[in-house]
């Protein structure tokens, strides 16, 4: 079990990263908003605590069925991430936030009702939360390395036919009520809201994908070309 408060300086987020976020793709927004996002930045920074937890445990994966079972909890994955846990030989499961001081932040600024300032916060809040995950799957890494295992992606309830339902399981098989203060509603949305929780298959025989977009059947992603 493992669990980390970090720093905004420690998720290295690029500026261009940003903007891809916040839609512009190849193109660069105008110097007004860029010194919006400087502005925004400057107020969150010193406030983020960003957060990731994760915990190895055994499972039993039955690539028939699309189930892993963990103790006496069944977790209906779907087929594709079924299909990319094959070969795992024990699993982490993790959970990743930009943290509740950011949410805090962001219902300042709807206070505030400055629409330009709540979108900007709302893509960094996305961003922060991913690159959380990030980090938490180099210290995964590091962790692992000592015994010769790899790992594979990680996989989201929502995502690839792994319903979002499925979140109440997850949730219950972490050795601790509210992982990185993370709760879930009864409709199994995380609170804080920018967090992300899920799976990752680890052993000597997986290998993490460097692109895995075309497993995912999200449409609406900003990453989608």
């Amino acid at each position: 079990m493992v669990e980390q408060e970090l720093t905004y300086q420690k998720l290295q987020i690029p500026s261009s990263e940003i903007y891809e976020t916040m839609g512009y793709k190849d193109s660069m927004p105008d110097g007004m908003v860029i010194e919006e996002i400087n502005m925004l930045l400057d107020r969150i920074t010193p406030l983020l605590r960003p957060r990731f937890f994760f915990f190895i445990t055994d499972g039993l994966l039955d690539t028939e069925k699309a189930t892993l079972a963990v103790k006496d909890t069944i977790l209906s994955i779907g087929k594709t991430i079924a299909r990319q846990l094959r070969g795992s030989e024990t699993f982490a499961f993790f959970t990743a936030t930009a943290g509740v001081e950011f949410e805090e932040f962001q219902h300042l600024l709807q206070q505030e009702n400055d629409m330009v300032k709540v979108y900007i916060a709302d893509s960094l809040g996305s961003i922060i939360a991913e690159k959380a995950a990030d980090c938490m799957e180099e210290e995964l890494a590091a962790f692992i390395e000592k015994r010769g295992w790899k790992h594979t992606n990680r996989y989201s309830p929502g995502y690839c036919g792994w319903h979002v339902s499925e979140q109440q399981k997850l949730f219950s098989l972490f050795p601790v009520a509210s992982p990185c203060g993370i709760q879930l509603t009864d409709s199994s949305l995380m609170i804080p809201i920018k967090s992300v929780s899920g799976i990752i298959g680890v052993g000597s025989h997986v290998r993490k994908l460097e692109y895995t977009c075309g497993l995912c059947t999200y449409e609406n992603c900003f990453r989608r070309k």
